[in-house]
């Protein structure tokens, strides 16, 4: 039993690393059982921490030693700056995609304009994120979700209540449940890691979340040139598509949006890391 939570955070960090774990998750355990800021941590590092809170402490600290993420142990993960609820059903949302949020807002007030009201989807949505923050973000827009899982959509949902977003969420496989509209903007970050890529991922992700939102054939491409195929008779002009992709997917999906969009400004654009991130097609002709 520790004393103060430094003496806590110090032994659960020490431990962690030891088990070949990130140390720092200890610091997010801790502040979550605490319901602390990370600044209200710092300033109360010397305080004494209570039995109880000790040992719920410990227990998630063993758990995340055996692989799983601490999101999925403590039911929740930041993203846009908005605290979301994440289970074994949806991927962990991840701080890359915090950027398409803002590739999404910035392409939305050039292409539409400021006052524009736009028609947005978000293919496969998981957990929510970009919808909700889209909705967040740009209030006028009218939002709509889907995902194959239902599951993920319980979730997505919850999420959607709990953050007083206003979306539409419909179950269905990729563009399925919306393929009889037409719309300004559509978004997805679908599954695209290829199976043979399964032997280099860490095992808090491969044993942990879910493989219906991990993996595609094709080298993790097939979702692509499945909504790529049908997307020419859903977009509106002027519209705009945009789809997170793995770093050395860039140039097969922008060749399978060009072609299905053959007047289009079809761009690839990389992250804060410098790595191909995204696919953005532009139709405004």
């Amino acid at each position: 039993m520790c004393k103060t939570n430094y003496e806590a955070l110090t032994r659960a960090s020490s431990f962690l690393e030891e088990n070949n774990r990130e140390k720092g998750v200890a610091r997010f355990l801790l502040q979550h059982v605490l319901g602390k800021s990370y600044s209200q941590l710092m300033q109360d590092l010397y305080e004494d921490i209570s039995a109880d809170d000790f040992q719920i402490f410990w227990s998630y600290v063993e758990e995340h030693k055996t692989g799983r993420p601490f999101q999925y142990i403590i039911g929740q993960e930041t993203f846009y700056d908005r605290s979301f609820l994440v289970n074994e059903h949806v991927l962990i949302p991840r701080p890359e995609t915090e950027e398409l949020i803002v590739e999404v807002k910035n392409r939305t007030k050039k292409l539409f304009g400021a006052q524009f009201a736009p028609k947005v989807a978000d293919i496969g949505t998981g957990s929510g994120a970009i919808a909700i923050t889209i909705k967040k973000e740009m209030p006028t827009a009218s939002v709509t979700a889907t995902d194959i899982s239902p599951e993920a959509l319980e979730v997505a949902k919850q999420n959607a209540k709990m953050l007083e977003a206003e979306v539409k969420f419909k179950q269905g496989d990729l563009l399925a449940p919306i393929a009889n509209e037409k719309w300004d903007i559509i978004l997805s970050n679908p599954p695209y890691i290829g199976n043979d890529e399964a032997k280099e991922m860490s095992d808090t992700v491969l044993d942990y979340e879910p493989h219906l939102a991990l993996f595609a054939e094709e080298n993790g491409l097939q979702l692509y040139r499945k909504m790529a195929e049908q997307l020419p008779q859903m977009m509106k002009i002027p519209s705009f598509i945009g789809f997170e992709i793995g770093y050395a997917q860039g140039p097969a999906v922008q060749s399978m949006l060009q072609t299905a969009f053959p007047t289009a400004t079809v761009e690839i654009v990389k992250d804060i890391n410098q790595k191909n991130r995204f696919v953005f097609c532009t139709i405004d002709v």
